[in-house]
């Protein structure tokens, strides 16, 4: 583990305690990325509906509750949490996608035929933290898989919505490289899961 996990692992260590410091600190090092993943899932909604920042808060929120209740314990490096988090994130995304879609074909008022509250206002989005966890596990597991740090680059740029191009561009080389390496990461991982 580097210092850099140690240091991450001490923050979720005091976040399972109770300690806000802790979330501060974990809120400065990933509420940026999770806002711009946000905002990658939500392109093309309207600007009143597709609130980024929203979205990667109540990420966060969810997160940071789950930790400090006891979930999540085997998490202790950067590319679990961020996994972790980019699950998180792109259900909250997609739920308000569903959402909005359904606000927009439901009757002007939101409201259910007796004037109450529309039942899809009242029902809790949260994702469920077993299906999170495993997510994580899992991600973790295939990232594991991927020793050549280019490689790991590509697969968590894929995971966090970019597009082929995009990646490129960050990594400085053409598309063809990115689709190259795309497939090895595939041959690795359907490789991983015979093991």
């Amino acid at each position: 583990m580097n210092a850099a996990d140690d240091t991450l692992a001490r923050w979720l260590g005091q976040l399972r305690s109770g300690e806000q410091s802790a979330a501060r600190e974990l809120w400065g090092q990933y509420f940026g990325p999770m806002v711009e993943l946000a905002r990658s899932k939500l392109r093309g909604m309207s600007a009143r509906a597709a609130d980024e920042e929203d979205v990667a808060l109540s990420a966060f929120k969810s997160f940071c509750r789950a930790v400090e209740a006891g979930r999540y314990t085997n998490l202790f490096d950067r590319d679990g949490l961020w996994a972790l988090l980019v699950t998180i994130t792109a259900r909250k995304a997609v739920d308000l996608r569903r959402h909005e879609h359904r606000r927009k074909r439901r009757a002007p008022t939101g409201a259910d035929a007796d004037g109450g509250p529309a039942l899809d206002d009242l029902i809790g989005r949260e994702p469920d933290p077993e299906f999170v966890a495993r997510i994580a596990e899992e991600c973790q597991r295939l990232l594991g898989l991927l020793t050549d740090p280019m490689l790991r680059t590509i697969a968590l740029r894929k995971m966090e919505g970019f597009t082929n191009a995009e990646i490129a561009a960050e990594l400085g080389v053409v598309g063809r490289t990115v689709e190259r390496k795309l497939n090895l990461i595939r041959r690795r991982w359907e490789a991983g899961a015979d093991a």
